[in-house]
Order: structure tokens, then sequence, then C-alpha cells
């Protein structure tokens, strides 16, 4: 019986490696040396003394005033056991904050975080950690995953680690839309990868399996400010109450404080009264430089007379972080995109997992018999496996191109991979043959490679968390791709002193939100600024003239913009990160502005020894799985145990599915000659 065992587990193993690979296993201790650097499953400590939660609340408070945002996220760690605890903890942020302002607070006792070279900063923390002393480490490890460390908190402590960071919030279409990510999602990643990587810790952070959530706290509050009346105001995310300020402000907060709120990104939609936003010029003088921010409201959008023929080419996420709510809502979401393609375009489905399969060799009519074969192939993915886009996306792109016709490449994932560069990379390499949309699917998705897939292609982002707004973000992307609101964008300065633009070269405007241009000034802020671009029928020109700006010291937030957008047009999608002149800059940039980058980190030391002795455990904060993410995303079984007989016979039947559901799509594509 032991030797029929093994064989099925052997063969189970070696089908689930073609088709249904987990991205990961789950993992029993830290002290494992051979742990991959996949996310794992948490196991809780055999040692009733340690405490496995010290992260006991997070609260979040943010204050809105006009387009600015500021934040102020409180992380409140508590040891309630026996033992000092050096914990590890990973979090998101929005992929366009600045965060440049950290403080620790330890009993009576507060210690402002000082920015450093991220190498000096993790000397700095690991000798203070070493000697005894309490200490935290924050280091960036994406534009919008963070980790922090804290080290020798001792029994009965209670630390408080302050972050503050600003965001600027734009409309499109009308609409507001301030975003607060609560959690990471788990992200896949190959072996080879994996050898590479100089950030891996952090994917291998731990995970509560699906359902469960952290014993800590989380509370989120919104003060909204905008000095208009707001004409609406709705959270589709959590449950709020509103409490009103007149009709131009209000105050936010979760109706429920026992719900656990860190399972989702927290979405606040409102709108304003009136169609204009405050458009125009706003300066800001600096001790040692001067800031510009420029903000020029689009024309409105023109219905186009006539479209060349398009082939869109839908990439479809069905790993195993896609399984259950999250493809069910991609399936809707596909299923009106292409019912509604003209006779004249041309389509096709590629899916991904741990294997990429096609729905034909290339792009089909947007036939009703196609259509339905599309679907069909669509309906029979579950979800399974890794998350192998960048081959998906080499597909897509090795596909011959049609003279004359328009190729729109569409994305749709929840974006758990750690290879966002190699993604931003293949796409700026086809940009003369293609654009690009991202489709986020899911409650907590990589906001970095959506909107940098976006970014990068000169395309649209579109985030769908929920089913019931598949038919909406579809209607948006179709009105979007037949009818960008500007095109061939320049910006000229005349009389104006100006330097550091950022960003040098605006692309195409799809969305109807403002064209936003930061720099800095020297001089008089005299002369005048000239946009101009071309939508579909007639040139476009709008004139704005410096003198009717005065500076101000209300718009000092000016200053974190620019950087932020600095370092974003260095780093964020990978261009920069071998040139060892972008790094300085960087590195200066992050220095300067006591903010924190790829390359310098915050670091908060308190100077008393609080642990002579040096002992201590290592605990690595387990996160939740974002709402409606399965445990396939973490892994569905452990190396190393034995499966059980009904196991093995299910692990069969999947992978048997799997294939047979491939093979019959593709016999259905060459009945009907495809």
């Amino acid at each position: 019986m032991k030797g029929k065992k093994n064989w099925l587990y052997v063969l189970s193993v070696l089908l689930i490696s073609a088709v249904y690979c987990p991205s990961v296993c789950a993992q029993e201790e830290k002290e494992t040396e051979d742990r991959t650097l996949a996310p794992y499953f948490f196991v809780e400590s055999p040692d009733p003394s340690v405490d496995q939660l010290p992260l006991k609340k997070t609260e979040v408070t943010t204050n809105i005033n006009g387009m600015i945002s500021e934040t102020y996220v409180t992380q409140i760690y508590a040891n309630e056991g026996e033992c000092p605890v050096n914990a590890s903890y990973v979090f998101p942020a929005s992929t366009k904050v600045t965060i440049h302002g950290m403080t620790m607070k330890i009993g009576e006792q507060t210690v402002i975080a000082q920015i450093r070279e991220r190498e000096e900063a993790k000397q700095e923390f690991e000798q203070a950690k070493s000697e005894g002393k309490s200490s935290s480490l924050l280091e960036e490890q994406r534009p919008n995953v963070f980790t922090m460390d804290v080290a020798n908190i001792m029994p009965g402590d209670v630390v408080e680690i302050e972050l503050h960071y600003t965001e600027m919030i734009l409309p499109a279409e009308g609409v507001y839309q301030f975003v607060f990510p609560t959690v990471v999602g788990p992200r896949y990643t190959g072996l080879e990868e994996e050898e590479n990587t100089g950030n891996g810790e952090w994917m291998a952070s731990p995970y509560f399996k699906e359902g469960s959530v952290s014993d800590g706290a989380y509370d989120i509050k919104v003060n909204l400010s905008v000095g208009i009346p707001i004409t609406s105001l709705e959270c589709s995310s959590h449950e709020v109450e509103v409490n009103w300020k007149e009709n131009t402000g209000a105050q936010i907060t979760l109706s429920d404080s026992k719900e656990f709120a860190g399972d989702r990104d927290f979405i606040l939609d409102y709108k304003l009264a009136g169609d204009e936003i405050n458009s125009g010029l706003m300066l800001y003088t600096g001790e040692n430089e001067n800031f510009f921010q420029l903000m020029v409201q689009p024309p409105e959008r023109y219905q186009p007379e006539e479209l060349p023929p398009r082939e869109y080419i839908f990439v479809l996420d069905v790993s195993g972080s896609m399984n259950g709510y999250p493809l069910d809502t991609a399936r809707e979401l596909i299923r009106k995109l292409v019912t509604n393609l003209r006779r004249e375009d041309s389509f096709n489905v590629i899916l991904f997992s741990d294997i990429v399969s096609e729905m034909a060799l290339e792009s089909v009519e947007a036939s009703d018999v196609n259509i339905e074969c599309a679907m069909e192939l669509i309906d029979q993915q579950e979800g399974g496996g890794g998350t192998e886009l960048a081959a998906a996306l080499e597909d897509a792109l090795n596909a011959p191109v049609k003279e004359g016709v328009s190729r729109n490449v569409v994305i749709i994932t929840d974006g758990y991979i750690s290879d966002e560069e190699e993604i931003f990379d293949r796409i700026n390499e086809n940009l003369e043959t293609a654009s690009f949309f991202s489709f986020g699917i899911g409650t907590s998705v990589n906001r970095y490679l959506m909107e940098g897939i976006a970014n990068v292609g000169m395309g649209e982002t579109f985030v769908v968390t929920e089913s019931s707004e598949a038919e909406e973000a579809a209607k948006r992307f179709r009105t979007y791709i037949e009818a960008p609101i500007l095109t061939d964008i320049q910006v000229e300065f005349d009389g104006f002193s100006v330097y550091d633009v950022e960003p040098s070269k605006v692309s195409a405007l799809f969305a109807q939100r403002p064209v936003v241009i930061f720099g800095k000034w020297k001089g008089e802020p005299s002369g005048e600024i000239q946009i101009s671009g071309k939508t579909r029928n007639q040139n476009y020109t709008k004139e704005i003239q410096v003198s009717g700006s005065e500076p101000s010291e209300d718009n000092g937030a000016i200053r974190y913009l620019w950087a932020r957008r600095r370092v974003e047009m260095l780093t964020d999608y990978g261009f920069g990160r071998d040139n060892e002149n972008v790094k300085k800059e960087v590195t200066s940039i992050g220095l300067d502005y006591s903010m924190i980058t790829p390359y310098t980190s915050f670091v908060a030391v308190l100077d008393t020894v609080r642990n002579p002795d040096g002992g201590g455990k290592d605990v690595e904060q387990p996160s939740p799985l974002p709402a409606g993410v399965s445990n396939l995303a973490v892994g569905g079984y452990q190396i190393g145990s034995e499966p059980s007989d009904v196991i093995l016979i299910l692990m069969l039947l999947t992978a048997w599915m799997i294939l047979s559901g491939i093979r019959s799509g593709r016999e259905k594509m060459r009945e009907k000659g495809l």
C-alpha cells in the first residue's frame, strides 16, 4: 500500500507541476533554512511565552484639503508575552504617496526618526538591536510596499510608531477617489527570480489562512474639507458613518469598529458641485529652491466619427489567487468587453497561470461564434497555479501585427507577482506596436503593477472590486479607447524660468482628468505658460499668465509632490535601476527632502540600553489574505507531508480536468477553422 501511495503522490505532483503547481508551499518554522522567498502560511509558535502578535492596533487619520491629502498612520505594538521580541511587518501604501515623517514612542519617550542611506540605516538598526536598544526601521520594498522592523520590544512595552505622508488626489470623469490600501497580497515568484532578487524577504512573509484575520484592531478616519459643495460621497469597500460639516466637508469613520477593516482597500469616492476643477498655477518659495504646480482642466470629450479597425488581446490571469470571486468577476468583465466589439474588430484571449494557453494562434474576427468560443474557454477555468504574466505578455506581443489595425493589449489580473519591472520593460519595448490597459480585479490589487502598466503603456488602468462594477468598467474602457481626450500634448514656458519639470513629456490623455505638471522656478514669477494638444476634430490651446499667481506658504506640500514625481519617473518603472547616476540622484532627493525612497530609509533608536542580555525572539507578523482571495494564492499543500489517498485523487482529477478543458477548447477552435 505504501508503494502505491508513493507512486500516486509522484504522479500527482508531476501533473500538478505541469498545469496547477501552487505558487508556494506551507512552511512550519521560521528557522527552516531552505525556505523559498514565496509567501507561506503562518504557524503559531509552540512557545506560549512569545507574543506572536505585537502589532495590536493600526489607526489611520487622513485629512483631505482640496486635492492634497495628509495621512497619519499609527501602528501600536504591545508585547504581552514574557520574552523580548523583534518583529517584522509588511504593509502597503498608495503608489503616489511621499512618506516624509516617522516617530517612535515608547512609554513617555519619543524619538523622531532620521533619514539615512538605506545600508547606513540598516547597519544603525542592527547595531542598536545587538546592543539591546529599542529601535525601528522603515524600508521601501516597492513603491507601494514597505517593511517595518522593530527591535527589543520588552515585556509590557507599548510602542507607537507614527508615519506621515502626503498624496495628491485627482479627479477622473468628475470623480475624486481616495484609496488607502490595508494589506499586501501574496506575490508569486519563480525559482530563478528567488536567487537574484534583492528584496525577497518581504515576499516570504507569512499569511493567515483564508477567512482568518489578525487579532489587532484597524481604525480608519477621513476628514474631508474641499471648500465647495460635495454632491455625492460613497465608500464601496466598507460600511461607514458620515458626519457632515455643512455641505463642503465631512468626517468619515467606520460604522462597526469590531469588524476587521484591514483585509481590503479602503475606497472613498466623492463628487463636487460644478464640472470645473481649480485649474491654474500654484507657487511656493522655499529656503533654497522655488516650486510650482500647474493644473489644467482638459477639454470636453469629442465623439469619434470614424474609428480604424482595432485588435484586442485579452491577457487573463487564471492563477490560484484568482480562484473564486476574482475569476468570476473577470469572466463577467470579459463578457461585457467582447460582446460589444464591432465586426471589423478582432480579438484573442490568452490565459496564464504556471502555463500559458491561447484561444487561437492569432486574433480572430469578433463574430458571435468566436465570442461564444472565447466565453466557453474562459468558463472552464477554475483558477490555480502560479502567475507567469511575463510569458503570457510575450505570447501576446509576438503575434503578427496587421497593417492598419490598432492593437490594444488588455491585462486582467490581481497583480500578485513580484517581477513588475520585467513587465514594464517588455511593455516599454513594444510601445510602437500596441497600447496597454490594465484591469485590476480584487479587493486589494497590486496597484503598483496595474498603474505601472498603464503609465508605461500609454493607456489607462481600471480597478474592479466586485462583479457589479464590471459593466461600468467595460463601458468606461470602450469610451476611453475610442475617444482619447487629448493627444500630442505640448507644454511651453515663455518668460517663466523653469527647470526640473516633471513629467518632462505628457502622454495621451484618455480619462477626463486634469493635466498636472510640477517643477522648479527661479527669478521673478512672470511670463506665460501654454498647453496645446489635439482632440479628434480640432486643436486645443490653454494659456495661463504666471503673474496672476502669488507664492504662498500654504503651498508647501508642492515640494514633496515634486520630489515624489521625480523619484517615480526615475525609478518606479525600472528604467533607472542599473544607473549609478540615477541611484545617486534619488538618494540625494531622499536625504534632502527627508523622504523614503528605494535608496533611503527611516531609522529611530532609543539611546537607553533596555535589553542588555541581547536575548529575544524574532517574530514575522502574519498578514490576512485579501478578502476574496483563496488559500491557493499561498499554497494548497505542504512539501514533505504525505497526502491521503483522497487528496491524491483530488489532485489527479484537478490536473485531468484542466488538461481536458484546454484540449477541449482547442478542439472546438479547430472544428470552427480557427
